[in-house]
């Protein structure tokens, strides 16, 4: 349980020309800091074996602002510099810790245009934010207020694809605080018909955003590549109407996207505030992505993005989030009685179990998520699975005492088999 959260709150804002230009070389200079420092740390390792930490490429960087060649590095602040160097090094230390991949170089045109400023670089007064090296305040579109007595530790500008300029503040929320208990549980089964259905019964519809915006965005796309490339001079080419075209192009997408995530915040906060423990299944969106008939559909439900929401805002008020293993068979055991069906294709809805009950697919998938979740915490075995481990045990370790203690049939696909052994390489199919 997180007592004390810090919350970014995020504005959009328009810049005049002056401030767009200086945020513009400040996304530069950033991406070309952060360039530069990898390669060296890159060659220093791979070819002298020599271990190049952030202390050494802050001393490299004030190296690089006294040459000729790197000396427009001074007009711009400093901080977002520094602070590119230690985001480098958060890079670093995730890769080592097996958290994530190599550190990759930024592209101009593909890598996120931001820049980070700590508190010795902005000026917060009276709900005017000015940065350094500005002279005027940004004008900033304040959506919602700030908790009230804010006072920003960091700033960080950014500009998206569909050229909107947004301002995010980070600081200490007050307001977020755990919530009252209550006995509620509920479990979720994600789903393409339904995005949700939980254990209630209730099915929750799947809005289909990308689906919804599918032919526009089909038809901006086409226009785009009709547009000649160009650097947007008309003596090489048309490529100021092709940066139009492109732009149109991210504004639909900026428009799913929001959508998107608006839905996917009011559902989380919901199931949240309603329910004490909320008990989820542990997909590999990554692997179901390569179903090339259904990876379109799996990208807009957006799974990932649904939990990770979850997970957080669990830790926020209090609440306690399950994550039941991937090859538990929800969808094919009996909730009533546990008999375990043979198969159970995806076209298959409805289904009559040896006992006489008939099931609704889904809501029988999220009631045996709920029950194998409750099962294993009640336990006191491990309930989030570990991503990294070969062992496919409901919600704690294969051939453990406790996983056997909870009545949890082992089964992969419909077939037992030794706990002791890892599981078979089969995708687990959603819904």
């Amino acid at each position: 349980m997180i007592t004390h959260v810090k919350r970014a709150f995020k504005y959009r804002f328009y810049p005049t020309d002056a401030q767009a230009a200086e945020l513009s070389r400040t996304f530069g200079c950033v991406r070309k800091v952060y360039n530069m420092a990898l390669t060296v740390r890159t060659e220093a390792w791979t070819l002298r074996q020599e271990h190049v930490g952030y202390n050494a490429t802050s001393a490299m960087l004030t190296a690089w602002k006294k040459t000729e060649e790197l000396a427009y590095l001074n007009e711009v602040s400093s901080v977002p510099l520094q602070q590119a160097l230690r985001h480098l090094q958060t890079a670093f230390t995730n890769f080592f810790a097996k958290r994530a991949r190599y550190p990759r170089f930024k592209a101009k045109k593909k890598s996120r245009k931001s820049a980070e400023y700590t508190t010795s670089a902005f000026r917060f007064r009276d709900g005017k934010l000015t940065l350094a090296k500005m002279t005027q305040p940004l004008d900033i579109v304040w959506s919602r207020p700030l908790p009230e007595g804010a006072k920003p530790s960091t700033v960080t500008v950014s500009q998206d694809a569909a050229g909107r300029w947004f301002v995010s503040l980070l600081c200490q929320d007050p307001g977020v605080k755990p919530l009252l208990a209550n006995g509620n549980a509920i479990g979720v089964d994600a789903g393409l018909e339904h995005l949700l259905t939980l254990s209630t019964g209730e099915k929750i519809a799947n809005p289909r955003h990308e689906r919804r915006d599918r032919a526009r965005l089909a038809r901006a796309a086409r226009e785009l590549s009709r547009k000649a490339k160009g650097d947007g001079s008309k003596a090489k080419g048309d490529g100021s109407n092709r940066a139009k075209a492109r732009r149109k192009v991210a504004r639909i997408h900026a428009r799913i996207a929001d959508r998107r995530r608006d839905a996917l915040h009011k559902l989380t906060t919901r199931l949240v505030r309603e329910n004490q423990v909320v008990v989820i299944e542990d997909l590999t969106v990554r692997n179901l992505l390569k179903n090339g008939h259904l990876a379109r559909a799996i990208s807009d439900a957006a799974w990932s993005q649904f939990r990770n929401m979850v997970e957080y805002k669990a830790q926020w008020y209090g609440r306690e989030v399950i994550v039941v293993d991937r090859w538990f068979p929800s969808s094919k055991l009996c909730s009533v009685c546990g008999t375990l069906a043979d198969k159970m294709p995806l076209n298959v809805r409805t289904w009559t179990c040896e006992c006489g009950t008939t099931h609704d697919r889904d809501v029988n998938a999220a009631k045996n998520i709920l029950a194998a979740g409750l099962a294993v915490s009640a336990c006191g075995a491990g309930v989030r699975p570990q991503r990294s481990s070969p062992d496919g045990a409901v919600g704690a370790e294969a051939g453990s005492p406790t996983a056997r203690a909870v009545g949890i049939p082992l089964v992969y696909e419909g077939e037992e088999v030794n706990v002791d052994a890892p599981p078979p390489s089969r995708r687990h199919e959603p819904g």
